[in-house]
């Protein structure tokens, strides 16, 4: 009789378990799972009317049905629904306005999200859920209008853009470029109104600038400027490169540049110099003179650039070099600086002040000291034999900021003497042109600012 009841609580233990251990396997299975989907909109809190919205749901079950709903002070609307009869486990979703959407006065809508998924909890219905999101209405563009600039561009050189633009929600503004460049601005004068230097560099066929303008929403405004373009040509010199060239100088710079370590071959050593080194110490520059202060300025006044007393110029800006070696081809470069020299070791003073943004040796460059005037405008010292400044400092004008020399790149002492405008090496003449600074820049600014005032 023992025997009989003990069998018996065994099998109804057994059979207890088995059904505990499967109601546990049910209750963890992903049949049963009780995640609720997760509903994601990309949208920074505004919208246009004019883009889709970008609504993403998943669920490790996988969606069986969803509904989005423009909730406005007036009614609510179906903007789309979909219900899938093979669940998926992620749905994307592009929900364009409805028509009618873009007369709408409200300030704000709400968009509602219903989703559920394919789950077998809650009595099969399924885990479901509901997610609200405020947008705020943009339907207007910024306004964007130019006050004043520069009458001509030229190639290699610089220009002056002052424009004034407006919007509630506004995002961004910058000039964009036909190569690639975008010039970042900054405030000028009053709020709303801006302030760029642009530049055309001496490598690039042709030039073209527009003001961009997009707020929250993303509405968008594009403004060109209408520069009138005056094309130069720079000199191509066509240099042989000479053994003992090869065996002096570029030996020389070979084995201090880690790129050409265990290069025996002279023409490839030149090459690895002359393209990724310079590379690299480009790099380098551009890199520093590309930033712009976004605090607003209320003028910009720049004295006529000639740092070297009593010089004469040895090598001229934009000039296109290219190299042969018995008659054949080996590698080319832009000269993209002035290249003065007087006296050896002379006196280095800019007849402007400015903050002092890079003061170390640069490879090709030698010791080069770079020099920030504000509105994205620089000045670089190359080949330098010694230098009076660190980074970091503020220098008066006329300030002894280094001696000439020939470190680097160099065959012999003098100065190269390089402007930049964020980033872009520009024609030095300009700068060094009283007149030229005049008409394209002081009479620019002045004749902006009365407009301001009058407005």
């Amino acid at each position: 009789m023992r025997k009989k009841n003990s069998k018996s609580l065994f099998g109804f233990l057994f059979f207890f378990g088995v059904l505990i251990g499967g109601a546990l396997y049910l209750y963890n299975s992903l049949l049963f799972e009780r995640e609720a989907p997760v509903i994601t909109l990309q949208s920074n809190g505004f919208w246009n009317f004019k883009e889709p919205l970008k609504i993403n749901i998943s669920d490790i079950s996988g969606i069986k049905s969803y509904k989005v709903i423009l909730k406005s002070k007036d009614d609510d609307r179906p903007l789309k629904y979909e219900q899938f009869i093979n669940p998926l486990d992620s749905v994307t979703i592009d929900v364009e306005p409805i028509r009618s959407a873009y007369t709408m006065k409200d300030d704000s809508v709400k968009i509602i999200i219903e989703a559920v998924d394919a789950s077998k909890w809650n009595f099969l219905k399924g885990n479901s859920v509901s997610k609200e999101f405020e947008l705020k209405i943009d339907k207007q563009r910024p306004q964007v209008s130019a006050l004043g600039h520069s009458y001509k561009i030229t190639k290699g050189g610089s220009a002056l853009v002052i424009f004034k633009a407006e919007d509630d929600n506004l995002k961004d503004v910058y000039i964009d470029t036909n190569f690639g460049k975008q010039f970042k601005v900054q405030p000028f004068y009053k709020k709303g109104y801006y302030i760029c230097l642009l530049a055309w560099p001496v490598t690039v066929s042709s030039f073209k600038a527009t003001i961009i303008a997009n707020d929250m929403a993303g509405n968008v405004t594009k403004s060109y400027v209408q520069l009138y373009l005056k094309e130069k040509s720079y000199n191509i010199s066509k240099i042989k490169l000479s053994d003992k060239f090869l065996k002096g100088k570029i030996a020389e710079l070979a084995a201090e540049f880690e790129e050409t370590q265990g290069i025996e071959n002279s023409l490839e050593q030149f090459k690895i110099i002359n393209e990724d080194v310079r590379a690299k110490n480009e790099a380098l520059i551009h890199d520093v003179t590309s930033k712009l202060s976004s605090n607003m300025i209320s003028d910009f006044v720049v004295n006529k650039m000639y740092p070297l007393k009593n010089a004469q110029v040895v090598a001229n800006f934009g000039d296109h070099r290219k190299y042969y070696y018995n008659g054949n081809y080996v590698s080319e470069s832009y000269h993209l600086g002035l290249d003065l020299a007087s006296n050896a070791m002379a006196e280095i003073k800019p007849q402007n002040g400015g903050t002092v943004v890079y003061s170390n040796f640069n490879g090709l460059y030698g010791n080069m000291p770079l020099i920030d005037h504000g509105l994205g405008l620089y000045t670089l010292y190359g080949h330098c034999s010694s230098v009076h400044i660190n980074s970091g400092e503020s220098i008066p004008t006329d300030f002894h900021v280094a001696n000439t020399g020939k470190s680097g790149y160099a065959m012999g002492d003098h100065l190269h003497f390089g402007v930049l405008v964020q980033g872009i090496e520009v024609r030095p003449a300009e700068w060094m042109d009283k007149t030229w600074m005049k008409l394209n820049i002081t009479n620019v600014i002045k004749n902006a600012k009365e407009i301001i005032d009058r407005s």
